[in-house]
Order: structure tokens, then sequence, then C-alpha cells
């Protein structure tokens, strides 16, 4: 029997898919913000420049998860969608 996705809202583009395609940013009690892993406040974004580009301009992460996100958080995400976009042209 094959479970219904568990679907989240990309805070920048406000689109609905299913987690698994999207990056977790999660506001952990212990830890600050971090990536994919923890518990407490989460927002999600998709792995594109557009979505990453407008959450910066707009605060959209700051606003979901309440607090501020580090600059190395910032750096992270963008260094990953540097590593998805070389793949893809690579494959191409």
């Amino acid at each position: 029997m094959r479970q219904n996705p568990v679907l989240r809202r990309c805070v920048s583009c406000r689109q609905l898919l299913d987690r698994k395609q999207l990056w977790r940013i999660v506001r952990d009690f212990q830890d600050g913000v971090v990536l994919d892993r923890g518990m407490g406040r989460s927002a999600y974004l998709c792995p594109n420049e557009n979505c990453l580009k407008e959450a910066l301009q707009r605060k959209r992460l700051q606003k979901a998860l309440r607090c501020q996100v580090n600059e190395s958080v910032i750096e992270v995400l963008q260094n990953r969608l540097n590593h998805s976009n070389d793949s893809i042209t690579k494959a191409i």
C-alpha cells in the first residue's frame, strides 16, 4: 500500500510540494538554525535559484522561523544550489 506524500509549502513561492523535494531549515532549540535535521520550528524552501533569492531579499526564512538566520546557513544553501546546478550542467 502506497502512502500519500507529506506536503509542505515553500516559504518563497508558496507552492505545495512533497517534503522530500524541498530543503528543510530548522530552528533547533539547542543548536540554533540547522539544515535537514533536528526538532523545532521548520521552514521549507524549493531548491532553485529564484526561491532562494526571493527568500533572502524578503527575509522569508527569518519570518517563518521567527529568528535570525546566520550567514553560514545561507552560504550552505547557496553552495547546495551551485552544486546541483553544476551536476545538471555536467549531465547535459
